[in-house]
């Protein structure tokens, strides 16, 4: 992985055609996903004010991302004041520069990491490794994961395309060359594979000088940090270490400890189910008192990579929202047949195929392929905490890969062009227009068809053959529409039985409408 991009990836469709012929992975990610879709859907019926939580973290976040550059710096005055550093990173490779640095002043070549969406979009561990440090993930699945020599494909459960068998080989034959090793005689019960990595785990604590993490939220009115999770590693990493760094998108800041509160009610029932998250984390710059818990060196890194693009599209910027609970993934069938390697990105699933386009463009075959990893069955809309309209940006992110045009690239207003392989998709578009804008041509188009019908293919050639692998072209009836009108009422004049028949008829057509829209609601 280099700058947030698995190297080697090809697009979407064909990663994930490789991945849904693996039954093992569909078998993993059905019984996990189904398994958090059913828990999650009974902690957030617990709340009967749900809906107005959701909505007022969609308010607040919208609010922030108004105004970010007020919060940030208030977030970076009170870091300040606190005894903390802030340091301000364009890209990846300034953040991963600033963090490299930072470490080598310690004179340290080890560093534990808490599990952080931010240092995996950055590819930090891998130039930490250039440079000589060595980074221990202490999250238990991120540590499955690095153990494996494998990549995360779960934004919440890294390792959840593994199952206990495959975790209890991989420690058995990894553990020993990262420190402590597994147990002979390991099985594959959970309880003994948490300790064995509690004890694995255990001795990097102890030794580490430098502890490196993201955030979940920044408060900006205090300067306060916040990390949650299930495990305690991240209370570990945050308060043993002398030196603490921790990586952050500047979407992650939040104005005040109120607006807080409403995130730690949505955040724990979204993600893991829970009333509320075993480990809330806090910290406010650096212990200023010896024998003070927590580090005495701190280091923020303000990370942007794309951020400040995203937000500058009135579309696509509700996409930083997103508080990382995972929710989408969950409920989607394209991840749950897929998985999440299939995105080559940190960010799988829903929210990654809209964030990653807009974090890292379009330019490469496959971020072009990540807003066509969707049905649009709108399911991860209706469970997003903080209400982000999937669907909707897929489909806007849809028209810039096929069409071009103005988008925010590193902070200059620029014309994309359009990706390649679309070429046939625009000239169908427009042919199509046109012939909509000319109604004797559509007209003509329409009888050609009906009397051609039985020539018809029931399978495209060409570019059309993937559409219809997995369905037929539905039949052309022997007469338009319009020529049934035509032939039944007459040219229009149709005298005062036409007239009448025409308005019962858009009278029950109306009927028929509202009924529909009253039962089923109609499609998003």
């Amino acid at each position: 992985m280099s700058g947030g991009t698995f190297l080697g990836m090809p697009a979407f469709p064909e990663a994930a055609a490789a991945a849904v012929r693996d039954t093992r992975l569909r078998g993993n990610l059905r019984h996990a996903t189904g398994t958090i879709r059913a828990k999650r859907a009974q902690a957030v019926a617990e709340l009967p004010d749900w809906a107005g939580l959701r909505a007022a973290g969609a308010a607040i976040k919208d609010r922030t991302l108004r105004h970010l550059d007020h919060y940030l710096e208030r977030l970076e005055e009170a870091v300040t004041a606190a005894g903390g550093t802030v340091h301000w990173a364009a890209d990846a490779a300034e953040a991963n520069r600033i963090v490299t640095q930072l470490v080598r002043a310690t004179g340290e070549s080890e560093v534990v990491k808490v599990k952080s969406m931010a240092t995996q979009e950055i590819g930090l561990n891998q130039a930490l490794e250039a440079a000589g440090i060595r980074a221990y993930e202490t999250d238990l699945a991120e540590l499955i994961v690095q153990l494996g020599d494998d990549l995360p494909s779960h934004i919440l459960v890294p390792a959840i395309h593994r199952n206990r068998g495959e975790i209890r080989d991989i420690f058995r034959s990894e553990m020993g060359r990262w420190g402590r090793p597994a147990p002979e005689d390991l099985s594959e019960e959970p309880a003994e594979l948490a300790e064995a990595a509690r004890l694995h785990l255990r001795e990097k604590f102890l030794r580490a000088k430098v502890g490196i993490s993201g955030a979940n939220f920044m408060v900006a009115e205090t300067g306060t940090l916040v990390v949650v999770e299930s495990e305690g590693n991240g209370r570990m990493c945050l308060t043993l270490p002398e030196t603490l760094i921790s990586v952050v998108g500047i979407e992650k800041v939040v104005p005040s400890w109120r607006d807080l509160e409403v995130f730690l009610q949505l955040l724990p029932r979204s993600s893991t189910a829970e009333r509320m998250n075993p480990y809330t984390s806090m910290w406010t710059g650096a212990a200023d008192a010896e024998g003070a818990d927590g580090p005495r060196d701190f280091h923020l890194v303000l990370l942007d990579n794309g951020r400040t693009d995203a937000l500058a599209d009135a579309v696509g910027r509700q996409a930083l929202r997103c508080i990382r609970c995972s929710a989408c993934l969950n409920v989607c069938p394209v991840y749950e047949r897929a998985g999440g390697h299939a995105y080559g990105s940190a960010y799988p699933g829903p929210i990654g195929a809209i964030l990653t386009p807009q974090l890292r463009g379009t330019a490469t075959e496959l971020d072009a392929s990540l807003p066509y990893a969707s049905s649009l069955c709108g399911a991860c809309y209706e469970v997003c905490p903080v209400a982000i309209d999937i669907p909707q940006v897929l489909v806007h992110l849809r028209e810039r890969v096929v069409e071009g045009g103005e988008a925010t690239v590193r902070g200059r207003r620029t014309t994309i062009r359009p990706a390649r392989g679309h070429a046939a998709e625009r000239a169908a578009m427009r042919a199509a227009r046109w012939v909509f804008e000319h109604p004797a041509a559509l007209r003509a188009g329409q009888r050609l068809a009906s009397r051609t019908r039985r020539l018809h293919p029931r399978r495209l050639p060409g570019p059309g053959r993937a559409w219809t692998a997995s369905r037929e072209l539905p039949e052309v009836p022997a007469e338009s529409f319009r020529d049934w009108w035509l032939r039944e009422r007459g040219n229009g004049s149709g005298g005062r039985k036409g007239r009448e028949d025409q308005t019962d008829q858009t009278g029950q057509a109306e009927q028929t409408e509202r009924a529909g829209r009253a039962e089923g609601g109609g499609d998003r």
